[in-house]
């Protein structure tokens, strides 16, 4: 909202010549930037110049698939077009819009190696002969017919920044190809005959048909495993607050299916290898021409074994092909290539398992199973692009029944030792939403109640049956039966908007409704100033007095009915929500100063009611909800509000 403020009405709008958004998921860890453009100057300014580098041109791709958003699309992409980078703190995940969140559990260093990348960055982009104003970078894009959108850029191990520009992209990835490709002709050479071609292009893509088959069994064999466990435990995300168990338990299933497809199908070590380099080359193509930038992992390994399988070919004529020197000097020098998929891999997993502590708790029976197949089948992708350049050498030990044994009997250990292990601690706490709602109409109350929501796969159920104080509290120290009708729905949450589009199974509970009055007089309540009509379209003047709330956070409008426009956002309707399977509604945001009064119009084109519900949202508790606030452990981190409700048809 401040971002889309600033760039439409402030003086300094069209003074802007670059910009840098700083960003948080999480307390700390190394800056990652996730975004840069448009262009690709203010990316290679980065790698010039940051010294404590963690960039990934993949994560610009993979942004639009998850969850999320900053304020660099207003700055770079919907409102204005003004080049800059965004930069988040993605490690801390645990803590992140926690009680939790504090000094104390801040990353050490974090903020020191921001501030030491953020000074260089600033006077490198000062210095720069691309900073523009806004108003002349639209006009020399359009005469320079800029720009790269696709750069490719990634950090090693944070020591240094690789850097290369999309055209030179176009050759890099495009090798690997053309060496698969002339593959067939190399390992017949001399005696090439059609018929010797013919055979070996058809060993080559069976050997990619294996390893892919490989691959994919690597990611979905802990997949399964991850959903079967769930079967017989009661708790889902043991692995939460221990990551190491995922790791444990995923692992080594994940090996299984990586080198399992070996014992079945046999097939020679070169058509594995030349499939394998194939497979990698071909996806490295994809990527290309799809004008993605995460193509620089496979062309990496892709080349990475290509030079191990040569040294690898020039130390079998001094030792047997059984012999583990074979092994190492295909390995060695696809030592860089495996740290770096160790290193982007784990940072993956690691935050992966911070974030689904707050991805939404989704609908029974299936949505207790997603988390925990995610990360087993992320796991295994890792395993599948870390070990799987690996396979077609190392095969020739590994793959055998009596490894793959052992790997399954660690995964069972696993799978047991995960069984007994508590999902939460104060280091990773369970997200807790508790709303206390007072529904009002005009200045009385009509009904209150507690409502209770998660945002992960541990129901509500679940939070209760370990906290029987609160759950006695509720019921007035009688047991607390889940048989009985507590549900909520999306609606009565409106006033957290979007958030409510993670909660499902919320419940709530009747709460006391004269406390509130001891601290407030006056509710939020909303006034038509006049009516105006015109050839059947209805304008209504209306006014939102917000009472004599003090703490207020925000104030959001659900509006259903026949609305053709409104004087919010340049009298522009937003799209329209559903909520909780109901008719499409609009709802927006307002943010104020509490003694302020909202005034507005709202037009309908029909004589049909508009419906408007008013959820402001206070930052104000009362007694008893704090009382009820404390009865939850500590591993249950509180999200604690009170909402003022109410409903108006015009």
């Amino acid at each position: 909202m401040g971002s889309h403020g600033f760039i439409k009405t402030h003086k300094w709008n069209n003074t802007i010549g670059a910009f840098i958004n700083i960003e948080a998921s999480g307390s700390g860890g190394a800056d990652l930037v996730c975004q840069s453009g448009p262009g690709s100057w203010p990316s290679r300014i980065y790698a010039q110049t940051a010294k404590y580098p963690m960039a990934n041109s993949v994560a610009q791709d993979m942004f639009g698939i998850i969850p999320g958003d900053t304020d660099y699309r207003i700055f770079a992409e919907d409102i204005a077009n003004i080049p800059g980078l965004d930069i988040i703190f993605v490690l801390g995940g645990y803590f992140y819009h926690t009680s939790y969140d504090t000094l104390e559990n801040l990353f050490p260093g974090s903020i020191q190696a921001r501030g030491e990348n953020l000074f260089n960055l600033v006077k490198a982009f000062t210095n720069s002969s691309m900073l523009l104003k806004e108003s002349d970078a639209s006009s020399k894009a359009v005469q320079d017919g800029i720009d790269d959108q696709r750069a490719i850029f990634f950090d090693y191990l944070t020591w240094f920044m690789v850097f290369y520009p999309r055209n030179l992209s176009l050759i890099l990835h495009s090798l690997p190809v053309a060496v698969f490709l002339l593959a067939p002709l190399f390992l017949n050479f001399p005696n090439i005959t059609f018929m010797s071609w013919f055979l070996t292009v058809l060993d080559l893509l069976k050997g990619m048909l294996l390893h892919a088959f490989c691959v994919i069994l690597a990611i979905v064999i802990p997949a399964m495993a991850a959903g079967l466990r769930l079967l017989f435990t009661k708790n889902a995300m043991n692995w939460f607050a221990h990551p190491y168990l995922a790791f444990l338990m995923f692992v080594p299933t994940s090996l299984v299916g990586l080198f399992l497809p070996r014992i079945i199908w046999g097939l020679s070590e070169q058509s594995h290898f030349w499939g394998a380099f194939g497979l990698y080359s071909l996806i490295t193509l994809a990527y290309m021409l799809a004008g993605l930038s995460g193509g620089f992992l496979t062309f990496f390994i892709s080349m990475s074994i290509l030079l191990g399988r040569s040294i690898s070919s020039i130390s079998r004529k001094q030792w047997s092909l059984q012999s583990p020197k074979s092994l190492f000097g295909y390995v060695i020098p696809m030592i860089p290539c495996i740290l770096y998929c160790l290193y982007y891999g784990g940072f993956l997993i690691q935050f992966l398992i911070e974030k689904m502590g707050m991805m939404g708790s989704l609908p029974k029976p299936y949505g207790y199973f997603v988390p925990d197949v995610i990360v087993g089948a992320v796991v295994g992708l890792v395993v599948g692009w870390c070990f799987g350049p690996l396979a077609p050498i190392a095969s020739r030990w590994l793959a055998k029944t009596s490894i793959l044994q052992g790997f399954l009997q660690i995964t069972v250990v696993a799978l047991a030792i995960s069984s007994q292990i508590f999902p939460y601690s104060t280091g990773a706490p369970k997200r807790v939403v508790l709303q206390h709602t007072f529904v009002t109409d005009a200045n009385s109350i009509v009904e209150s109640n507690y409502g209770f929501s998660v945002v992960d796969a541990n129901s509500l159920e679940f939070l209760f049956n370990n906290a029987p104080e609160a759950a006695k509290w509720l019921k007035d120290n009688s047991k607390l039966s889940f048989k009985e009708k507590y549900l909520s729905d999306r609606s009565s949450w409106v006033a957290l908007y979007p958030v409510p589009f993670l909660f499902s199974g919320s419940l709530k509970f009747p709460a006391q409704t004269e406390e509130i009055r001891k601290h407030y007089q006056h509710f939020p309540q909303l006034i038509v100033q006049k009516t105006l009509s015109n050839n059947g379209n209805r304008r209504v003047h209306l006014e939102l007095s917000l009472g004599s709330l003090l703490e207020i956070w925000t104030t959001s409008l659900n509006i259903t009915g026949p609305l053709s426009n409104w004087s919010f956002a340049d009298y522009t309707l937003s799209a329209p929500q559903t909520v909780s399977g109901g008719p499409p509604s609009y709802i927006c945001r307002l943010s104020g100063k509490s003694y302020e009064n909202w005034s507005f119009w709202l037009e309908a084109n029909s004589s049909e009611p508009l419906r408007i519900d008013v959820a402001v949202l206070d930052q104000y508790l009362v007694d008893s909800t704090k009382e009820l606030k404390s009865l939850f452990p500590s591993w249950a981190d509180m999200t604690v509000f009170t909402t003022f409700f109410s409903t108006y048809h015009l």
